[in-house]
């Protein structure tokens, strides 16, 4: 019996261990076309005070044969005419738990529409899959970023 308490100890801790280090969606991550599979920009994310997740464009990521704008498209106010280089594309992001985020929104700078934001991060923190949506999850898209970092 003793050395079942003993086991279950070390096992608890080790485990609770794990989750203090647990990885965070804060860094620079590789936004990936769904569309295209090929790098659109690098993205940095931060918390923010109320521990909340935003996410700003630090690079666009050139590709042949695509000009990227230099200016948000037909993007509401606050955004309207912001350069994309440093333009906050996503906010509100909230861990709900473990490596599932939620409720945040997310600009689209190339059509000017904002979208709710979910995402899960996978357990090896190298990949974020964010999901834009509108109204309800099925309505939306799926992207998956890779940590640069």
């Amino acid at each position: 019996m003793k050395k079942i308490a003993i086991t279950t100890t070390f096992f608890v801790a080790l485990f609770s261990s794990f989750s203090i280090f647990a990885q965070d969606i804060i860094g620079t991550w590789i936004q990936i076309d769904d569309k295209t599979g090929s790098p659109k920009a690098l993205i940095e994310i931060q918390k923010q005070t109320d521990g909340s997740y935003a996410g700003k464009i630090i690079k666009v990521t050139p590709r042949p044969g695509y000009t990227p704008r230099e200016t948000c498209f037909q993007c509401p106010p606050p955004y309207t005419n912001q350069p994309i280089l440093g333009l906050e594309i996503f906010k509100g992001l909230k861990q709900v738990n473990g490596n599932n985020y939620a409720n945040g929104r997310v600009l689209d700078p190339l059509t000017g529409k904002i979208y709710g934001l979910k995402g899960r991060m996978t357990p090896n923190g190298k990949r974020l899959i964010l999901r834009g949506y509108v109204g309800i999850s099925a309505l939306g898209r799926t992207q998956t970023w890779i940590r640069s970092d």
